[in-house]
Formats: structure tokens, sequence, C-alpha cells
């Protein structure tokens, strides 16, 4: 499955209700792909991939739930909006309780279903770009000495260079010289930004004050 471009997967064992909703997401230029039952869609899943998942709740063989579950376990940030027939409802609760999108009941308005699925894509776009500067975060840090390491833990809980230069028995210009150095391995030019970045990275709490 390619990233170049957002993708609605389409999981259904009924024909026409999986053309119809392809046809339907074509219509406004959506890229598609579509499986007749969750065990397909499980043999062509990449965790690279972006776009969303349309899925039917009742499926024979691997069901819809066991495939959000099957989902769940291989940490897939894909979102999921269920489609769900008459009675469905308290599957489709359970569905929404264990981490999905949104579900749709049939029928459903075609301009209804095609504004959740933009809604779903702008989701997995934005998460898609967090992990990503997480990533990047924590592999600025890793070029961190030791030392640096120890400093910046300080950082995190809101010491200021006076204090952390008194805590290791260092000048201050000591300190200063560090704080410089990750800085620029952080890729930030001052300490507020360097703040913002490791919260940015998950690694603060928002109720840490820059000191």
């Amino acid at each position: 499955m390619s990233d170049v471009e957002p993708t609605v997967f389409i999981v259904d064992d009924d024909d026409a209700a999986r053309d119809g909703f392809r046809e339907l997401a074509e219509s406004v230029r959506f890229r598609t792909r579509t499986f007749a039952s969750a065990k397909e869609f499980l043999e062509a899943y990449d965790a690279n991939c972006c776009g969303c998942l349309l899925l039917d709740v009742r499926m024979p063989g691997l069901s819809g739930l066991r495939l959000q579950d099957e989902m769940n376990q291989r940490k897939a940030s894909l979102p999921i909006i269920f489609i769900t027939g008459y009675g469905d409802i308290p599957m489709a609760v359970e569905a929404l309780k264990n981490g999905a999108f949104d579900f749709v009941e049939k029928p459903i308005r075609g301009q209804l279903l095609l504004d959740k699925i933009q809604n779903a894509i702008d989701k997995h776009r934005q998460s898609r770009r967090k992990i990503a500067r997480i990533r990047q975060i924590r592999t600025r840090l890793a070029l961190l000495t030791d030392r640096e390491n120890e400093i910046i833990e300080r950082v995190k809980v809101g010491r200021s260079s006076k204090l952390i230069a008194r805590e290791f028995g260092l000048s201050r210009k000591t300190i200063d010289a560090h704080m410089t150095n990750i800085r620029e391995k952080m890729g930030v030019e001052s300490t507020p930004q360097l703040i913002m970045l490791l919260y940015d990275g998950g690694l603060l709490s928002p109720s840490v004050p820059a000191v």
C-alpha cells in the first residue's frame, strides 16, 4: 500500500455495497482500494499507509470488530469508520470505545459519508506528522552526551542554569556552554524553544515553567 497519497480502504463482503462506496469516494477523486474480507485487507496492510478504513461491522470469518482488535494490537493509527446495519448500534458503540473514528448506519447520505472520510484522513495526516516529529526529536536527543542528558533532565523540571551549576559544582559559564551545545544539537535557538520541543515530543508536562 503506497503512502504517496491518502487512500480510502474499503472492506465489505457485500459486492454492491463495496462498489457503491468505492464509486462515491472516487467521485471526489479519493484514491481507493477495496477488499471483500478482513483477511484480504490484513494481508495487504502496510503500516506506512495513509488514509482511512471504511469497515463493515458484520462479515463472515474475521468480523469488523475483530479486525479492529488486530489493528489495535499492531498499534495501527489508520482511522476506522465503521459501517453498520439495523441493530448493529451496540456493536458500533463498542467499536467507538475501542478507538474507532466514527460509525455510520446504512443508508447514509453520500455527502455526509464523504465529510467523515475527509475528517478521518485529516486526523491521520495530523497523527502521522506528530509521530514523525516525535521520532525526529528523539533522534536529536540521542546525540546528547551523558552530561548534556543530565542537564536537560534538570531543564525539564524547570531548573535554571544557576541552580544546575550549583548542583553539579560547576560554573554557570560551563553550564551555559553545555546549554549552547544542547540547543545546537536539538535545532533550537533558545531555552523556551527547547522546552516547547520537549513538550512536542511528549517528554514534558505543560505545567513545567520555562525558567
